[in-house]
């Protein structure tokens, strides 16, 4: 494929958004379409906008659907991409150049047109928001602003193709684009309803009265001066310069950015010492004011642009790229912060670095707008995000602008450094990918429930919360999951790293949605639980915690007979004996466990079996081994020995009287278990300081984000790069560490220093890791890994017996032990997969959560959340700046399918990044091709269209192509065809 785009004629880009909106309601895909009744509007240089927001000069502002899209969102105020002398092919952009995982990255700056054809994609747009507003009653026709951005030197500027752009953006009327537009709407009046000749021949040509300036970093200041100058005497242009972040200092960015976790980005001062200095741009700004005010037109400053930074993992192609979102907005407020305080808050400021649903209500409060974003639209929701921002602003006061409130501006930027929504978590975000390729059909699925080891049908059951039908959630939850306390308690809850909801605030909270339907359905639910008819499979399950558990209860339920052996008084395992009652409650596990009683299983206490193979001679059809992993992980220390962990552990719980660990305890690990120690030692009696050392930061500890931040509230002392050595009477030596540079894979491996540090312990717990009982599987006859666990089949087999959970994986989570737990039953049972349960939402409704960031969602429950990504997935779809992917409802399928549109991509890799699949959707889905010889020239399975009327296409499929007429086709695989006759006869406008 080519990274091309085309330009789409205005004829046919019209075409396009009335048809479109006729059969499916959407404009190039946006669903929440933003009609400004409320006639409020707010003056800006000598037009007026009816919100003062919209997309920043970048990827939302370079074809003119971009704009159109911006526009029905609800943006009124448009910084259309920067043009520069260097255009079109002689612009060198890295592919893909794009990366808004979380904050956002990118490594390109001015429009990949030729400048042109850029000109012409924004009178394009200008002139189809014109008709769009008379005619579908989206607001005024004068109520939105375009504002041109140029760069980056002044000899560019002055450039006849750069001036030409700039003349015919301050009057279009003479070129032969307009007349094009002019042409067609003429020609198309029956098309749109409310527009007559006399209106479209009064439509403004002016689209641009002002200007912001752009400049590389390392632009001299008099050059800036030079070029505002220019702008501002000869062109006459209301002109904004746009500063760089880099005018705060070194000092105040690199702590900033460490202070609040992202300590991880790298960048050095250079950029800091070439770049405008404050101590210049004060002077120059007011300079440039004083000489706005004698020509008559408005000055101020565009804070900020990008940020650059190293490319230091990866990321993105290059060796340096451009910082936004999240992580800009502290810099970029702060910075105009500095500013006004400078002016006393008359300078006006266009804002743009991270802004979104959470603050631009604090923002616009302190008079400063307009307002424009990008990594926020570049998010799933994507376009969809603008029409809340708009709901928000206009349901504020208005009023001109008449300074900056700069007291609630200084307190903004305070607050920001601290904002949850821009400080980055404790530990990396984990990858929101599933290991497996998109498929070309029906490839939405919920990346919460592949996730899941046991595949729980979550959006299902979080419905059936939210609606308050409990026992029905719960018989979904027990389906697969029959430990539903444990897991709803101290579920690692794995399903919430992928959830897509984690792209727009948090994920929904589903372990707690587990919880809630255990604790409101059980008394109901348990009533109903039997046995299942007798198989007559009889087995021994050895091990009473959660792996023997959930073994026990899948097996009773499918029909067998089953009796557990638990050597200890109770079932529970770890979780019963040793993890902290603060973490889980023994009512808890007695629930699950009450569970088995009522499916009719034999549990037998205080019984240890010390051969399992023997139970086979005694009646027992099957043996089902899941001992957990008791045996205690070795630590070396010089001197004086620690305590286990698990040993700790169990006596904290259940005779505390039996410890006394001192006043300072040091637990030495950074695991899920060291946190329970520290945290279990932060309440044993006596103890003051509990201090966990670990050999690299709390970023690159294996806990979960969750167990880490609990242990930081609970007070426990955290001792970074710290390595143990040695232990005597009471002190703990530790060599420090430092972390190495980063990988390839952007992790930091510890390096020994030298250095030796000394920590008070008067006891040392060690939480390195615990061990399964590899003897027990080698007397069993049971074969081991080079890690002593049990090697066996996928149905958890091994030498006549099966082995499950901690028993074969080593320390592994409860889901995981009930995931082999359900490998072993159904084995055992001869049975199938557990029945799936299939979200039943409407897709529309779905749909409409995708705009709401949750401080704007009415949010009753975690269900008014969930996107049910199963049924609505579009992430690519969302976040295409180009709309370069659509969504395609095709009859006799139940799922809208996914297209992707070849001509409008420019290979800028988003979708790539939002896919849950372990795939690029502008590489790897059905592609809609708009010639031959566009798809000679990519690899993608796709088609393109040889002849419409006579639905003749040439299709390729993996090597296969082939040409074929759609109505006789026998060839090819009937879900594609079907999805290629309806592009013909319903999408026809995107050929």
């Amino acid at each position: 494929m080519s990274d091309i785009m085309r330009p789409i004629p205005f004829g046919e880009l019209m075409n396009w958004v009335l048809e479109e909106h006729r059969t499916q309601g959407t404009i190039f895909g946006v669903s929440e379409l933003y009609h400004h009744t409320s006639g409020k509007t707010l003056p800006i240089f000598t037009e007026q906008v009816e919100t003062p927001f919209g997309p920043a000069a970048g990827p939302h502002t370079q074809l003119a659907q971009n704009l159109i899209a911006a526009y029905v969102g609800g943006s009124r105020f448009f910084e259309v991409k920067t043009v520069q002398i260097i255009d079109g092919e002689d612009l060198p952009v890295s592919k893909p150049c794009i990366r808004a995982e979380d904050e956002c990255y990118n490594v390109e700056w001015s429009t990949e047109l030729r400048v042109p054809q850029a000109y012409e994609e924004y009178v394009k747009a200008w002139f189809a928001i014109k008709l769009l507003a008379k005619s579908m009653g989206f607001g005024s026709p004068d109520g939105f602003v375009f504002n041109m951005s140029v760069g980056y030197d002044l000899a560019g500027i002055q450039s006849e193709k750069v001036d030409k752009y700039i003349e015919g953006m301050k009057d279009a009327s003479a070129s032969a684009v307009w007349a094009e537009c002019t042409a067609w709407a003429k020609e198309n009046l029956d098309r749109l309803p409310g527009v007559d000749a006399a209106y479209i021949d009064a439509i403004n040509p002016h689209i641009c009265t002002s200007i912001t300036l752009s400049t590389l970093h390392g632009c001299p200041p008099d050059e800036i001066e030079r070029i505002a100058t220019y702008l501002i005497t000869e062109k006459k242009l209301n002109t904004y310069i746009k500063c760089n972040p880099t005018l705060l200092g070194y000092e105040f960015a690199r702590k900033t950015m460490d202070d609040m976790g992202y300590d991880y980005i790298v960048f050095d001062d250079h950029h800091f010492k070439a770049d405008l200095q404050f101590a210049d741009a004060i002077p120059m700004f007011r300079r440039l004011l004083a000489l706005c005010e004698a020509n008559g037109v408005e000055f101020g400053v565009k804070l900020t642009n990008t940020f650059p930074v190293t490319i230091a993992a990866g990321e993105l192609p290059g060796e340096e790229m451009y910082m936004s979102g999240k992580s800009l907005y502290p810099l970029s407020i702060s910075l105009a912060e500095r500013v006004e305080k400078e002016f006393d808050g008359k300078l006006r400021v266009s804002y743009s670095g991270g802004a979104d649903q959470y603050n631009i209500a604090d923002i616009f409060a302190c008079g400063v707008w307009p307002i424009t974003m990008a990594t926020t639209l570049l998010k799933p929701g994507g376009y969809n995000r603008l029409r809340p921002i708009a709901d928000i602003l206009t349901n504020m006061e208005y009023k001109a602008f008449d300074g900056v409130d700069v007291e609630a501006l200084s307190a903004l930027a305070a607050k920001a450094k601290t904002d949850v929504h821009h400080v980055k978590p404790v530990k990396p975000l984990p990858s929101r990918k599933m290991k497996k390729d998109v498929p070309l059909i029906d490839c939405f699925t919920a990346p919460c429930a592949e996730q899941c080891p046991i595949h729980q049908d979550i959006p299902e059951y979080l419905r059936l919360v939210g609606e308050g039908r409990y026992e029905e959630a719960l018989r979904v939850i027990c389906e697969k999951n029959p430990l539903p306390f444990i897991t709803g308690t101290i579920c690692s809850h794995t399903c919430m790293s992928k959830c897509t909801r984690n792209f727009y605030e948090e994920s929904v909270h589903i372990r707690a949605a587990k919880l809630e339907a255990a604790e409101n359905g059980f008394a109901s639910f348990a009533k109903s639980l039997k046995a299942g008819a007798p198989c007559g499979a009889n087995v021994a399950v050895v091990g009473g915690g959660p792996a023997g558990m959930a073994a026990a209860h899948l097996l009773a339920r499918g029909g067998a007979k089953v009796t557990v052996f638990e050597k200890r008084g109770s079932l529970g395992g770890i979780v019963k004996h040793v993890i902290p009652a603060f973490r889980i409650s023994d009512e808890a596990i007695a629930n699950d466990a009450s569970m088995l009683e009522a499916l009719g299983v034999t549990v037998k206490l205080n019984t240890e079996v010390a051969d399992a193979r023997a139970l086979l001679a005694e009646g027992y059809t099957h043996v089902i081994v899941a001992n957990g992993a008791w045996e205690h992980g070795a630590l070396h220390l010089e001197g004086d020995a620690a305590l286990n962990v698990i040993e700790f552990l169990e006596k904290q719980k259940n005779a505390p009287e039996t410890l006394n660990l001192g006043k300072n305890v040091v637990v030495i690990g950074g695991g899920n278990t060291a946190m329970d120690a520290a945290r279990a030692a932060k309440r044993a009696q006596g103890v003051e300081h509990v201090r966990l050392v670990y050999r690299r930061t709390k970023r690159y500890m294996p806990a979960d984000a969750e167990e880490l931040e609990l242990a930081i509230a609970d007070g426990v002392e955290f001792c970074d790069l710290m390595a143990p050595k040695a232990l005597h009477g009471g002190v703990l030596t530790c060599e420090v560490m430092e972390l190495g540079a980063p990988d390839a894979s952007g992790r930091r491996s510890p390096q020994p220093t030298g250095r030796t540090v000394e920590l008070p312990a008067d006891t040392v717990i060690s939480a390195i890791g615990e061990k399964v009982d590899t003897a027990y599987f080698v007397k069993n006859g049971v074969t081991v890994d080079e890690r002593g666990r049990a090697v066996t089949n996928e149905a958890c087999k091994s030498a006549g017996v099966y082995v499950i959970g901690d028993a074969r994986r080593g320390p592994a989570t409860v889901v995981e032990a009930i995931a082999d737990a359900a490998a072993a039953a159904r084995d055992i049972l001869g049975a199938g997969e557990a029945v799936h349960f299939a979200l039943n939402a409407a897709p529309a409704e779905l749909k409409a959560r995708r705009a709401q960031l949750r401080g704007y969602l009415d949010a009753k429950t975690e269900a008014s959340r969930c996107l049910g990504c199963e049924t609505v997935c579009e992430n690519c779809v969302d976040v295409c700046p180009n709309r370069a992917n659509i969504a395609v409802r095709v009859p006799g399928l139940d799922k809208e399918q996914i297209v992707h549109v070849d001509k409008m991509c420019n290979e800028c890799g988003n979708c790539a990044v939002f896919c849950p699949y372990a795939s690029a959707p502008y590489k790897d889905k059905f592609t809609l091709f708009a010639s031959e010889a566009d798809m000679a020239d990519s690899t993608n399975a796709g088609f393109c269209v040889l002849d419409a009327a006579a639905g003749r296409v040439k299709v390729r499929l993996g090597q296969e192509e082939y040409e074929t007429i759609l109505a006789d086709d026998t060839r090819t695989y009937a879900p594609l065809k079907a999805l290629m006759e309806t592009v013909l006869r319903d999408y026809a406008y995107c050929l």
